[in-house]
């Protein structure tokens, strides 16, 4: 594929970027108010603020494995069986140290301060009063997510998902479909759950009636995705291009075929939804990071890199004036958009 974007034919914000020195890998970046929270693959977050300072927030003594953010705190888990929360103003306190010190895998954040995470085999979730309930599965879980509507969370594993309440003593509902399930995500409306999966490939549920959406042609293992502001479309990595799958309907994708925007002549890496306008931030395997505008395709240069390496780390801020990145050569910054 022959891409034909350069500076002369492509609008760019890329000038409007704030860089920030990370000094290290980023597994993930969230923004807590309106200051960028640079998560690192070991021992600390970066905190950027919009005068281009930065707070380095000591988590651990050692791997970062997990992270999840409601914009209001930020929770880690790490290879030393912690769960660590970071708050608006920078503190931090832990929230769960397993006696074990088994790696966190998961963390997920849900409604009235709820928390959950996993080790191995073992999800737990602490409500708001702290109390701590846990559940074992039959294989490692692959993911979490809170669902929107009540006190029920998503898990993601080998053979399909289950859903859990934490608060009633029945057993999960499983929905089961063979393969090895490694994140989890559910629709704004409470509608859909959507799992990825080691294969190249997604697979979901109506959860009314347990109606299964299978979601292929991938040319990878989709490792991001996304829910546009109005939930109308699920953005995707895996492919050259952005891939939006359509849930509108009360079919979802079901028999539909996906939009597909913003060819590249490299893999796309992360996806981030902008929170309030039909607009996807898109970074690929090469750096380049494009906003992409889903009612008409077009798109603006937010960053390029001659160094030929991924973005790993995609956010907005809650307003939609701020879009946090990283690049796996050390490489970030916060594009200001107001």
């Amino acid at each position: 594929m022959t891409d034909t974007r350069s500076p002369t034919n492509t609008p760019s914000v890329a000038d409007r970027t704030q860089p920030v020195a990370i000094g290290g890998a980023v597994i993930a970046v969230h923004f807590l108010g309106d200051r960028a929270a640079f998560v690192l693959a070991e021992e600390a977050a970066l905190i950027a603020g919009r005068d281009g300072k930065t707070d380095r927030i000591a988590l651990s003594d050692g791997g970062i494995l997990a992270s999840a953010s409601d914009g209001m705190r930020l929770v880690t888990g790490d290879d030393e069986g912690k769960v660590t929360e970071i708050d608006g103003t920078g503190a931090t306190r832990i929230l769960f140290a397993d006696p074990k010190r088994k790696w966190i895998d998961h963390v997920a954040l849900g409604p009235d301060g709820a928390t959950a995470w996993s080790a191995g085999k073992v999800v737990s979730v602490s409500g708001a009063k702290g109390e701590i309930k846990s559940l074992e599965l039959n294989s490692t879980a692959g993911g979490l997510a809170f669902l929107p509507k009540g006190f029920r969370l998503a898990i993601a594993h080998y053979n399909g998902a289950s859903l859990w309440f934490p608060n009633a003593q029945a057993k999960p509902e499983v929905l089961e479909w063979k393969g090895s399930h490694l994140g989890v995500t559910a629709s704004p409306d409470g509608r859909f759950l959507v799992t990825t999966m080691q294969e190249p490939m997604l697979h979901g549920w109506r959860l009314v009636d347990g109606k299964h959406m299978r979601m292929s042609g991938y040319a990878a293992r989709v490792r991001s995705m996304n829910w546009t502001a109005d939930g109308a479309f699920l953005a995707t990595s895996g492919s050259d291009q952005l891939i939006l799958w359509p849930f509108s309907g009360k079919d979802g994708p079901m028999g539909k075929q996906p939009t597909m925007l913003a060819p590249h002549a490299r893999r796309l890496a992360m996806v981030a939804c902008h929170p309030k306008q039909p607009v996807v931030a898109a970074g690929y395997e090469d750096g380049l990071l494009l906003l992409v505008r889903l009612d008409d395709g077009a798109e603006v240069l937010a960053h390029a890199s001659d160094l030929d390496t991924p973005v790993t780390a995609l956010a907005w801020s809650g307003d939609g004036r701020q879009l946090a990145f990283a690049c796996e050569d050390r490489v970030a910054g916060v594009v200001d958009l107001s």
